[in-house]
């Protein structure tokens, strides 16, 4: 019974705080509801423990997990170790997700074959060293999934989701066959939208949700924050502004409550077939802001325009990796010969685009934003109607006064302020000669 409490039952156990009997009864309750509830709110709920004891249990727990992390000699692919290798081999999934919380995880790996990791600050970290049985595996993305999304997963092998555990954290998922057998990767999404300043962004990006009208991009590689930045500046609309919110999401990772604004939040696949279906329904649903979570494919870069030039005020992310990159991405989706009325489609309705890349700290105990940023001004929209593209690049170099950024110098910007190395700063370059020695 204790190999299946996890770490935090076993340090209650071992603190004579909580007898064995005890533990084996929370931990029957916690089957038997299902829903994720920590073992330590159940033992208290149970009379085992009072809330001062299961403050000093979490103490001590925390205390376990820092010294195991605190003996390893490499930060990736380190194995923590010791007592806390009993959180891999436990068959709690809450338990699981609520270390990854803990530890400030920014995903959480479960890959049949493989020990359990974390991603922390980019790098992994193994919970215990023993490979995850196929079966258990199985298991635990099964934890994850409604009977619904356990049929569609079974059909398709493949599947997003959004896992939500009350007090903890939400947490965007997908879970996928392979060779070995069942993967999934867990994203932790903060249980409240973050503040531009939570993130590390300028206040000038607030500037950005004040139009009535267009299209602004949030653009960037993969783990670059692009959906922590939107959901900021969607907190920042649904504060300051009286409006109709509408958020069209594969899933829906922060939930939004309606604040000075009416929000409502749709998730292609239980709200809706698709992206597409779901801009076209949004015409007709009087919102006065439209948040589409990426733009995947040619119709719904096409609906988002028509959208952002029909009197709506569009929010979507895109992955690309620059300024101009974005713009030509977007040209590129449709056939050549449209590009002439997509350039000028775009030259109008295009606001703003900002591109991030997300860099380890200098001293790696946290990361920093590199933001571009490009503002659709009279010349930067000359230039996209008459297909020269090529030419922004010294308009952000310039357009200091105009809010524009060059990713280049934004880089040399946190290099000279010490925040991170010449090193991983000229990784993101595009012209290394721009980076100071």
């Amino acid at each position: 019974m204790i190999e299946k409490a996890g770490l935090f039952g076993r340090v209650a156990v071992a603190s004579k705080l909580v007898k064995e009997a005890q533990l084996a009864e929370a931990l029957e309750e916690q089957e038997r509801r299902g829903d994720g509830t920590h073992l330590g709110q159940l033992l208290v709920e149970l009379g085992h423990i009072s809330p001062v004891q299961l403050e000093k249990l979490i103490a001590m727990q925390r205390q376990v997990v820092q010294k195991a992390r605190s003996r390893q000699a490499e930060p990736v692919h380190a194995d923590v170790g010791g007592a806390a290798a009993a959180i891999a081999e436990h068959l709690s999934l809450g338990e699981l997700l609520r270390q990854a919380v803990e530890s400030n995880a920014s995903d959480l790996h479960i890959h049949s074959g493989s020990a359990i990791k974390l991603r922390v600050r980019g790098a992994f970290l193994n919970l215990g060293s023993r490979p995850l049985e196929v079966a258990d595996a199985e298991r635990l993305v099964n934890e994850s999934l409604d009977d619904d999304q356990r049929r569609r997963f079974a059909e398709k092998g493949e599947i997003d989701f959004c896992y939500n555990m009350p007090g903890v954290a939400r947490f965007r998922a997908n879970a996928y066959r392979q060779l070995r057998g069942t993967d999934a990767v867990f994203r932790v999404i903060p249980a409240d939208p973050p503040s531009l300043t939570d993130l590390g962004l300028p206040e000038r990006l607030s500037k950005l949700t004040t139009y009535h009208q267009g299209m602004v991009l949030i653009t960037g590689p993969a783990r670059c924050g692009k959906s922590a930045t939107m959901a900021a500046m969607v907190n920042l609309i649904n504060e300051d502004r009286r409006d109709h919110i509408l958020t069209i999401e594969d899933p829906i990772e922060y939930a939004h409550r309606s604040k000075s604004c009416l929000v409502n939040q749709r998730s292609v696949g239980p709200h809706t077939t698709s992206f597409a279906r779901a801009l076209r329904a949004a015409l007709r649903e009087d919102p006065d802001i439209i948040v589409i979570g990426e733009l995947r494919d040619r119709e719904s870069i096409s609906l988002a325009m028509t959208a952002a030039e029909t009197g709506h005020f569009v929010l979507a992310t895109l992955h690309t990796d620059n300024a101009i990159r974005t713009v030509n991405r977007i040209i590129g989706a449709f056939p050549p010969d449209q590009h002439d009325q997509i350039r000028s489609m775009l030259s109008e309705s295009l606001r703003a685009v900002i591109s991030q890349r997300l860099l380890p700290t200098a001293d790696e105990e946290g990361v920093v934003p590199a933001l571009e940023i490009m503002v659709n001004n009279l010349a930067v929209s000359n230039l996209i109607r008459e297909n020269k593209t090529i030419q922004m690049r010294s308009l952000l170099q310039t357009g200091g006064e105009h809010g524009m950024v060059l990713l280049d110098n934004a880089l040399a910007q946190l290099v000279k302020s010490g925040k991170v190395t010449r090193a991983e700063a000229l990784r993101h370059a595009e012209d290394p000669k721009l980076i100071p020695g």
